[in-house]
This record gives structure tokens, C-alpha cells and sequence, in this order.
């Protein structure tokens, strides 16, 4: 009989092995579990809360601008538009569904206002991929018609509501165009500020004139706002708000009745008017016409209208009183005259014959001729030929250097963007500009105010200002003061005189003198700028250009005589002399000068 043995059985270590790992595993995920549900939900929470919220940038409130008597001359108006308000309206399924109920909203709110639609299709699903927490603007600066018609009847619509914002406005314009400017939205890159935004509400940004070389200064300091939105993207409330803030204000040495003066005189021809004070070179007025109306470029200009302007061959855009260079014909003169008076000073009381033929070399010049003149006498009736013998007799340089002493051939500084240098020639600029060595010819053009000699109308008023007061040379100043956003008070921006002119009281008597006889004397050149009662001096200026014998026609002239308050360059492009054109133009300056300063006490009627 065989003997069987019982062995004993013992659980395979592999099992064993397993069940550890499975244990194991299970501990993990429990773990795993309860860290990510308990020990760092708070942490998830405020990943969502981040991820759920959108910051929005709100524009700062622009700046005001006012002319020297307070007059508001740059604001901010309150326009009313139309938006829709995508998250009261939103359908279930795909985001057509959501553009289609849009679109029916939009067509209901322009059968109860009368508007016609702007806004299509494709407007609003840009809206949805790229501004979705923001309302969608259906119609901008709607008028009070329709305003009226949504406030009254457009209640039941869902999803749309009147929508503020705030609009640069230029009540002047187009009289103040050239020296303000205009705004347009601002590009966000260039803002260079700390803080990051989701989204930028639009802001305006100076592009042209005061708008564009004050712009840090005007622009206010952004707010802020906190959005809640969902996980479609739509707006669900605001959590915080941190309001925008003013900039600051600035007050022109414009007096804009003066202005309104000017742009009368002016009127429809293409030119420019400075009015200067000059006792301290204010700048009490600048036109330059034809203008353009900057509000037409608020919030932006359209493409059809941008063409009008920029293809306009009366070039509107262009500033003609600091931005055109131009010849000055004969009111160059009284700084001949005071360049030979410095050489020497009897040349003052010189006599020349001056006929109506002069030559020059090869050249024969014809003119008027007037017999035997003295200075005064040649500032009268605007000798040529005089001033050809004198500018021959005391040279070319002392001319050249006296008109860089006056501020000619460089900017004035003025606080307007864009500003011409104008040109003095000299012997060292002809010939690096391959125009030949210097000629008497040169000296005989420069004599007259033409040939190379460039000048804009803000120097020749500079100029004029200088001979009014006596000598002192004054830089013009547009801004009298500023008002820093948390200052109560304007604080005064200097006056810039920066020298005195070495002319004698005798050459300024016969200048002067001489001037008062162009205006005030029935035979003088400015004869047809008289103003009855009203002692005031000038000079009258003529200057060919180009190969059709086209002619820049001027006028310098200030006022009173006695005690100057304004000083005045007035130009008129392609006129026919400066008597004839720009004299009858300088009498409506005059009268309504002359009424102004009798209105205010400043003179006996």
C-alpha cells in the first residue's frame, strides 16, 4: 500500500505583490482626491474667479483749451448712441442663432427711431470673437429726434439701452481749426502704461496742432472696471470701478473776438492773418484760410471726407500762417533801411533818384518811377530803385544779418506743430546749393524782398511787433497758462522777450514815420486800409513767384500809431498787389479793431 505525504500549501508572494500595489494605487487616488477637492479648492476657486473676470479700461476725460477771456474753445460734449447689450439677448445652440436674434432687434429699434441701419452681420460676430463683454454700439450720436422716438417707444425692446460717451467738440471750428488741431482714437500700444487691460474703451488722442503737442498734458488718467463674465464670454455684472480722472486745461493768449476779426477780413481767399500784441507777443490772433471743421474728425474722419481734404488744391490743411513759406516783396524794406542805417547812419536822410528803369548788369528792372526820394519818402510809395542803390551802397551782409536778428530764417517757436524756418540766403548758401557765387543782381532781389528770401506770415508779424515797440524782439507765445488736473489756479507761462534791436530812435522815427504815410497819406501804397479817425501805420508788399507772373500780395501794419496794441501780417496768395487786394482786406481788420479797443476804453473815439 502506497504512502501519499501532505504538502503544505503557501499563497504564491506574487499575490501578495499585487494586492499591495492595488492598496496602494487606491491610497493614492484618495489622496489625489482629497487634495484636489479639499486641500486646494480654494486655490481652484480663485484660478476660476480669474479666469471669469475681465479688466476694461476706461478713458480719461480730455482737457479743456480756453482762449484768453475764458471762452471754452476745446470741450468735451456728451453724445448718446445706441448699443446692444449681446448677453440680454443670447439664444441656446450655435452663436448664428444669437447674430439672427440680433439682427431682428436691430431692425425692430430702426422701425421705432427712423434710423437706418449701420451695423451688419459681420459687425456683430466680430463683436462676439473679440468685445463680447462690451456693449455693441448700434448708431453713434444720435440727434434728439431719435433719441426722443427710443426713449418714448423702445422700452419693451430687450438688449438695447442709450449708451454715454464723451465727444471732443470744437465750438469754433473751422475758425480755431489750424491752431488746435483735432483728435483721433488713440492707438492703445502707446500708451505706455503699467497696467494691462482685456479690453480698451476708445480714447482720443491729439493728432494736429495744440490737440497733438499738449496731448500727455490734456489726455486724463485712465479708469477702470471689473467685469464677471460666463464661460460663453458674456457679461455678467461689474465687480469694481475705478473712475477716470481730468487732465489738465490750458489757456491760449488767442482773444477769439480778434479771431473772428481776422477770419472776416480774411474771408474766402487763400492766405493767412497773425495779429500779435506787441508789447509781449501774444499771439491775440492766427487764420489761415481756406480752414477745415475739426469736429469732422471726431471720433475719426471718414475716407470720403479725408479725400475732400487732402486732395482739396486749396490744401485747407495746410497752416499758412506758420507752415507757408512765401517771398515778402517790399515789406522786407524797413530791414533795409535799418541795416544801412547801422552802417551808416546818415543814410537815413539820403536822397536817391529813383526812376522807372535800373539796370544790373545785363538785366534792365522796370518799375515805377518816382524821382528824388528819401527813406521815408521810399517807404511811402515802396521805391524800388531807392532801396536798389541803398542795399548796393551798404551791402548785402548787414541786410542778411539784420533779418537773422529779427528772427527770419529760423522757427519762432510758436506752440503750433509743423512750423517753417523760412530762408535768409548768403553767399555760403548759394553756393552750397549750387545757385552760383553772390551778384549784385542777388543783393538787388534781396533789396525788394525777393529772389531766395523765404518768410511765414508769424515772422513778418514778429518782425512788425519789433518795430512797433521800439525794438524789443518778443517771441510769439500762444499758451498764456496751464491748469495741472489738481490745481485750482492757471499758472502763467513766461513771456518771451530774448533782445532789444540795435536800431537807432532816428531810424525807427523815419521807419516808422514813413509806414504811418503808406496808410494815412491819400497818395501812400496802404491807402485803401485807412480807417476814418483811426492813426495807424503799415507797408504794403507785392512778390512775383514761379515763370506765370503770379504774385504773393502782403501787408504789414500796427496799431495805434501812438502806443501800439496790435501788430498784424496779413497775406492773400495771387493777389494783385498788396494796396489792391490786401488793403481793402486790412480796413475790416482795422474797423472792427478800432471798435473794439474804443468799446473797451483803451482810446479816445
Amino acid at each position: 500500500m502506497m504512502r501519499i505525504r501532505r504538502i503544505k500549501q503557501f499563497p504564491d508572494l506574487r499575490i501578495y505583490m499585487a494586492l499591495t500595489l492595488m492598496i496602494a494605487a487606491y491610497l493614492l487616488l484618495f489622496g489625489s482626491l482629497w487634495r484636489l477637492q479639499v486641500g486646494k479648492v480654494s486655490q481652484f476657486e480663485d484660478r476660476i474667479q480669474i479666469q471669469s473676470l475681465r479688466r476694461v479700461r476706461l478713458p480719461g476725460i480730455r482737457g479743456m483749451i480756453f482762449d484768453r477771456n475764458g471762452l471754452c474753445l476745446a470741450d468735451n460734449r456728451p453724445t448718446y448712441s445706441i448699443a446692444l447689450f449681446l448677453e440680454n439677448i443670447r439664444r441656446s445652440g450655435p452663436w448664428v442663432n444669437t447674430i439672427d436674434h440680433g439682427m431682428e432687434v436691430m431692425e425692430q429699434v430702426s422701425q421705432v427711431t427712423g434710423l437706418t441701419p449701420v451695423v451688419d452681420r459681420e459687425d456683430i460676430r466680430k463683436h462676439i470673437h473679440l468685445r463680447l463683454p462690451l456693449p455693441l454700439v448700434l448708431w453713434r450720436d444720435i440727434d434728439r429726434r431719435a433719441m426722443a422716438r427710443f426713449a418714448e417707444q423702445a422700452g419693451e425692446i430687450p438688449g438695447v439701452d442709450l449708451y454715454t460717451q464723451a465727444t471732443r467738440s470744437y465750438p469754433y471750428s473751422p475758425y480755431t481749426s489750424h491752431l488746435l488741431g483735432y483728435v483721433g482714437r488713440a492707438d492703445p500700444g502707446s500708451m505706455n502704461e503699467e497696467t494691462r487691460y482685456n479690453y480698451y474703451l476708445p480714447e482720443m488722442g491729439g493728432r494736429a496742432g495744440l490737440e497733438k503737442l499738449f496731448d500727455p498734458f490734456l489726455r486724463g488718467e485712465a479708469g477702470g472696471k471689473i467685469v464677471q463674465i460666463d464661460v460663453s464670454g458674456y457679461h455678467h455684472g461689474e465687480l469694481a470701478r475705478r473712475e477716470p480722472k481730468s487732465g489738465g486745461d490750458l489757456r491760449l493768449t488767442l482773444d477769439m473776438e480778434v479771431q473772428l476779426l481776422a477770419h472776416q477780413a480774411l474771408g474766402t481767399n487763400r492766405g493767412a492773418v497773425v495779429v500779435l500784441d506787441p508789447n509781449n507777443g501774444d499771439v491775440l490772433a492766427m487764420v489761415s484760410g481756406p480752414g477745415f471743421d475739426a469736429n469732422r474728425f471726431v471720433p475719426y474722419i471718414t475716407s470720403e471726407d479725408w479725400k475732400l481734404l487732402s486732395e482739396n488744391p486749396a490744401n485747407p490743411l495746410l497752416n499758412r500762417a506758420v507752415a507757408g513759406s512765401y517771398p515778402p516783396g517790399s515789406i522786407f524794406k524797413p530791414i533795409v533801411s535799418f541795416a544801412a542805417s547801422i552802417v551808416n547812419p546818415e543814410a537815413i536822410h539820403t536822397v536817391y533818384d529813383s526812376p522807372a528803369t535800373f539796370r544790373i548788369g545785363r538785366r534792365v528792372v522796370h518799375t515805377h518811377g518816382l524821382g528824388e526820394v528819401n527813406m521815408r519818402e521810399a517807404i511811402k510809395y515802396s521805391a524800388n530803385v531807392y532801396f536798389f542803390k541803398t542795399a548796393l551802397e551798404c551791402g548785402w551782409e548787414p541786410i542778411t544779418e539784420q533779418a537773422l536778428a529779427v528772427g527770419l530764417g529760423e522757427k519762432t517757436g510758436v506752440e503750433v506743430d509743423y512750423e517753417a524756418a523760412g530762408l535768409v540766403p548768403d553767399k555760403e548758401w548759394q553756393k552750397k546749393t549750387s545757385h552760383g557765387g553772390w551778384t549784385d543782381g542777388d543783393t538787388v532781389n534781396l533789396a525788394i524782398g525777393q529772389g531766395f528770401l523765404l518768410v511765414t506770415p508769424i515772422q513778418m508779424a514778429m518782425m512788425t511787433a519789433t518795430i512797433a515797440n521800439g525794438g524789443y524782439l518778443y517771441r510769439p507765445r500762444l499758451v498764456q497758462a496751464y491748469r495741472a488736473p489738481d490745481d485750482e489756479q492757471f499758472t502763467e507761462s513766461p513771456v518771451r522777450r530774448v533782445g532789444k534791436m540795435n536800431w537807432s530812435q532816428s531810424a525807427l522815427t523815419t521807419v516808422r514815420g514813413g509806414m504811418h504815410d503808406v496808410i494815412m497819406e491819400p497818395d501812400g501804397t496802404g491807402k485803401r486800409a485807412a480807417v476814418t479817425g483811426f492813426d495807424y501805420a503799415g507797408k504794403t508788399g507785392t512778390a512775383e513767384y514761379g515763370n506765370q507772373g503770379k504774385k504773393q500780395t502782403w501787408m504789414i501794419a500796427f496799431a495805434p500809431f501812438e502806443n501800439p496794441q496790435y501788430a498784424v501780417a496779413f497775406l492773400i496768395e495771387d493777389g494783385a498787389s498788396g494796396g489792391t487786394t490786401v488793403g481793402p482786406r486790412m480796413k475790416i481788420l482795422m474797423e472792427g479793431l478800432y471798435e473794439k479797443i474804443k468799446t473797451e476804453g483803451r482810446v479816445h473815439s
